[in-house]
């Protein structure tokens, strides 16, 4: 008798089939709802995960029943021998994903599209250069619409991250609304959430209803779509709008319920869930070379259900104990 593959299963009976890896803590931005003002302690080259590392871990994952495997930072593109990694995992045959901020896309589009690797979610927060500037204290704005215009021409799967702060953005719902009437891309509005350091407060907050009454009033007929299985967002278009938008509601609207999600950070931890203050260190054992599937599989069952327990506040106790979101892994 054939010994049944494990699987990473949590106590609610949920098989977890996608891993975030955040590839580093850098990035060549500064936005202030993902890096503390006052910045952070970048994380030791030595505690860092080598290339060879995070290849050896995501085929472990793999083979433990994950599908796909998304990479984030920091800014995953500026991780050295990015190109190498990224040609490596598609070996693995799972679904690969990037969330990058779009800087440094044009470097590796080609790369991209022979290795199958067309999901992309690119944060782009504002259409207005200036703000743009004032959210990420770099001018990299130009650069980055020319590089989504090159990622659509070639065909990619092109996501718009839009996090939205009140006062900071949410005037322009509707110009973000208004780039999907003719280009084949998805915007995504991300209720603006809590991490240590981002001095977070639902009063800056957009949330999901208020979204939707925003677009209504502007284009009215709006089309709920029908979501993939465990998405994270809210899916809709304007009827007769070649694209479409999305809402995670991670504040108003937690999507706990269908969760499949693993993340690994920059430093191999593994985390349950994104506001997780507990994480279990993958790459001690893994250099000790201690065998990993059931300390993987063991982890997963201490996952709470939503949001690691936080209530509805969002308590500051609890988010202020765990990582920024820049070290996490967007």
């Amino acid at each position: 008798m054939i010994e049944e593959k494990k699987k990473i299963v949590d106590n609610f009976g949920r098989a977890h089939t996608y891993l975030r890896i955040s590839l580093t803590d850098r990035c060549n931005l500064r936005c202030f709802y993902c890096m503390p003002e006052e910045g952070i302690e970048l994380m030791e080259k030595s505690n860092i995960m080598t290339i060879e590392e995070i290849i050896a871990l995501a085929t472990t994952f793999r083979d433990l029943g994950v599908d796909t495997i998304r990479l984030t930072g920091g800014e995953p593109l500026v991780r050295k021998n990015f190109g190498y990694l990224v040609d490596e995992l598609a070996k693995l045959g799972v679904t690969l994903k990037i969330t990058t901020n779009g800087i440094m896309l044009d470097k590796y589009l080609d790369l991209f599209q022979k290795i199958g690797l067309k999901k992309i979610n690119l944060s782009l927060d504002t259409l207005d250069k200036a703000k743009s500037v004032f959210i990420t204290k770099r001018d990299y704005f130009e650069r980055i619409l020319k590089n989504i215009e090159m990622a659509l021409e070639m065909d990619m799967e092109v996501k718009l991250n839009i996090v939205l702060i009140k006062g900071v953005n949410d005037n322009e719902i509707n110009d973000f609304i208004e780039l999907t009437k003719n280009k084949n891309l998805t915007v995504k509005f991300i209720e603006f959430m809590p991490f240590k350091g981002n001095k977070w407060d639902w009063s800056k907050g957009v949330g999901k209803q208020e979204i939707l009454d925003i677009v209504s009033e502007r284009f009215g007929n709006i089309e709920e779509l029908k979501n993939p299985k465990h998405s994270t967002s809210s899916n809709f278009k304007v009827k007769g709008h070649t694209g479409s938008f999305a809402i995670v509601s991670t504040i108003t609207n937690p999507f706990c319920a269908d969760c499949n999600r693993i993340r690994v950070t920059a430093d191999g931890k593994m985390m349950n869930c994104l506001f997780a203050n507990s994480e279990t260190d993958l790459l001690t054992p893994m250099r000790n070379g201690e065998e990993m599937n059931d300390l993987i599989i063991n982890a997963i069952k201490t996952k709470k259900f939503s949001r690691d327990g936080m209530d509805v506040k969002m308590d500051a106790d609890h988010y202020e104990q765990n990582r920024s979101m820049i070290s996490i892994g967007g």
